[in-house]
């Protein structure tokens, strides 16, 4: 379980600084699928980092199961990520040197899991194993991104805008494998997104406003990447 407790952020200095996040409370039971929406600058972003352990509050804490992981030392933190966290992003980040299955084997070689051939299956690119990043098209790039993140067996994935990059059908083929994967794994998922039609895909939709929580929608049934509009 996530829980985050009057989280504060800011960025800058004296005149200039910009109170992002406004006093956050959230609690994300393990397994969930969460959605954050909002218009830019609303603070989602920001609150998908603090979350995660890339950014710490300027107060607030936040906690995993009950472990305050904002009061870790900067090495306890980027150990805690390194074995708990995973990170889809609108950039691929892929190393242009490495092949398919030796960029999805980084993310594997830093949870010691050596079975990380069937999560690049599961994402359909098992025909595409000694391909580089440069042969491949955007979608399965993407896609690379994820088994390489899922390699990990993280508790918790978080993606920002992961679609963003993508046409229609193939933001629609990387969103179907994600849901499914997430069902399979059990992990618990949080993504922010400008696209409110995938929000339909969340068990929990939080809708955020000017750093602020405004509303948080649970759906009764989650639709399917190809029920949803676009």
């Amino acid at each position: 379980m996530i829980e985050a407790r009057n989280i504060i952020k800011s960025y800058g200095a004296g005149d200039n600084r910009f109170q992002v996040l406004r006093g956050i409370d959230l609690t994300i039971p393990d397994g969930e699928f969460v959605v954050l929406l909002g218009a830019s600058g609303s603070g989602k972003s920001t609150l998908l980092n603090v979350l995660s352990g890339l950014e710490r509050p300027d107060d607030g804490t936040v906690s995993y199961d009950g472990k305050e992981i904002s009061a870790c030392s900067d090495r306890a933190l980027t150990e805690f990520r390194r074995e708990n966290i995973g990170f889809i992003f609108q950039q691929y980040y892929l190393l242009p040197h490495l092949n398919v299955e030796k960029n999805v084997k980084m993310g594997a070689d830093l949870a010691g899991n050596s079975q990380y051939l069937p999560i690049i299956q599961a994402v359909g690119l098992a025909d595409k194993l000694d391909k580089f990043p440069g042969e491949l098209s955007g979608g399965e790039q993407q896609r690379v991104a994820i088994a390489r993140a899922l390699a990990k067996k993280p508790r918790v994935l978080f993606l920002d805008e992961p679609t963003g990059a993508l046409d229609e059908q193939t933001g629609r083929q990387i969103l179907d494998y994600i849901s499914k994967l997430q069902r399979t794994y059990s992990f618990t998922m949080v993504m922010v997104t400008h696209n409110q039609n995938i929000a339909q895909m969340a068990g929990t939709v939080i809708q955020m406003n000017s750093g602020r929580l405004s509303q948080i929608v649970k759906n009764d049934r989650r639709k399917t990447a190809y029920e949803i509009g676009w």
